[in-house]
């Protein structure tokens, strides 16, 4: 059984009265085929209706937009981020902050998401009722943002991170615990369940003590025991819901695997077990590989690559992890790759700026994974990991998520840091964001 994931239920918003022809484009449709040129879409009730050559001709009774050569995408997916709202420090005295105000940061994050073409998100766990929120405010048509996937609390043990990530946890401690864990998430809504397969890096008592002679913390040993977490698989997937793992030891790699569990976060070290990566491939299981966390916790913020300066993040064990953990998670990338194990886009950009998705994928492309199936990562198998069927190509049939930038994403994949690059983004064959959309106001009130 598959359930109908609460993000994806029927939201209020409106829609285009006419269909509309997206003409003269050059075409990524978020699959292995090569861009084409010259390609037209047509836009009716929300979904891709038909997918042919600007040759073929508006059809009858719709508007029709030119693109001008520009590049028609699938919106792209962020497969992993850490929905929490974040308002600026303004200082010493001043008023504290409100309970509903970081739920309306969040909400201007995800509408900004849009600005940035990134219009599904999959929050990895966050602190208290925001996400929920925000996505009822969105089924209910009260703004327009990024459609957000959510696990609710993460299920772990009673451990060291749920004192650092105090909030963010549902701390279970045997069989009967985590079968009620994952009941309560689904209650709340959540769209997954997410596990605690390993510790984390960014937890000294976790990672900072795991660490070998050469830093790393592959042998970091499973959180949750093998029994409890085959519990947790066995009662969300009783009630059609998925499970994906965070893991990064091995050893809990390897036990998400045998519980084919739906995708391995982080997963740094796999390359040192090639028949995991193997098994990946076989049960569709996807590694999301999430450099863009392992940046910050090194000191390495927006950098792309390991030559430039740090500045102190965590303590100095988790830096030396949070190094060792880039390269080891560049070996895994490629070994994944050539294994033919699904790759998503998982930023898990802790400031969630651009949606985290631009900076991650120049990382990926920096690491080893070729510029197209970074794109490929960052569309369709990012939305095939999620269970989003509908979304992620550009394929008649499938919800109209379609991204109309300027310039060529292949060849220059930076551009999807630039918000005026961002020529129109579609969600749901609604308008939603571009520079197409926005007037400047020295042509407000001009005279046509």
């Amino acid at each position: 059984m598959e359930v109908q994931l609460p993000a994806m239920l029927f939201a209020e918003h409106d829609r285009a009265d006419r269909p509309v022809w997206l003409t003269n484009a050059r075409l990524f449709d978020g699959t292995s085929t090569p861009i084409r040129e010259g390609a037209g879409v047509l836009v009716e009730d929300g979904r891709i209706a038909r997918v042919g050559s600007a040759g073929d001709g508006a059809p009858e009774g719709v508007d029709t937009v030119d693109l001008g050569g520009r590049t028609l995408m699938p919106g792209i997916v962020n497969a992993h981020l850490h929905a929490i709202g974040a308002v600026p420090d303004l200082g010493f005295g001043v008023q504290p902050v409100l309970p509903g105000t970081l739920g309306h940061a969040l909400g201007a994050k995800l509408r900004e998401f849009l600005r940035y073409g990134v219009t599904t998100v999959r929050d990895m766990g966050t602190y208290g009722d925001q996400v929920m929120e925000n996505r009822q405010a969105m089924r209910y048509g009260l703004f327009r943002g990024a459609r957000i996937l959510t696990c609710g609390l993460i299920i772990s043990s009673t451990a060291p991170g749920d004192v650092i990530f105090d909030g963010m946890y549902r701390a279970t401690d045997g069989n009967d615990e985590v079968r009620k864990g994952v009941r309560e998430q689904i209650r709340r809504g959540a769209d997954f369940i997410k596990v605690m397969a390993t510790g984390a890096r960014s937890v000294e008592l976790e990672a900072g003590i795991n660490r070998d002679e050469h830093d790393s913390a592959h042998g970091m040993s499973e959180q949750l025991t093998r029994a409890e977490l085959e519990t947790a698989v066995e009662e969300a997937n009783r009630m059609g819901y998925a499970v994906v793992a965070h893991a990064e030891g091995l050893a809990g790699c390897e036990i998400a695997i045998d519980l084919n569990m739906r995708t391995i976060e982080h997963g740094f070290y796999l390359f040192q077990r090639p028949e995991l990566l193997e098994r990946m491939a076989e049960q569709d299981i996807a590694l999301v590989p999430t450099f863009s966390s392992q940046y910050v916790f090194a000191g390495r913020d927006l950098q792309v690559g390991t030559d430039g300066p740090t500045e102190r993040f965590s303590t100095r064990e988790l830096d030396r992890v949070a190094e060792v953990n880039i390269a080891a998670a560049e070996r895994t990338l490629q070994a994944a790759h050539a294994a033919g194990v699904p790759i998503a886009l998982g930023g898990d950009d802790l400031e969630l700026r651009r949606g985290g998705a631009w900076i991650e994928i120049r990382r990926m492309i920096h690491h080893g994974l070729p510029a197209h199936d970074a794109l490929v990562a960052s569309t369709s198998a990012a939305a095939h990991a999620l269970g989003l069927h509908d979304l992620g190509t550009i394929e008649p049939g499938k919800i109209a998520d379609i991204v109309v930038v300027d310039g060529d994403p292949v060849r220059e994949p930076e551009l999807f840091g630039d918000r005026d690059r961002f020529w129109l983004v579609l969600q749901e064959g609604s308008p939603v964001a571009g520079t197409a959309l926005e007037v400047p106001l020295s042509e407000v009130g001009r005279a046509s």
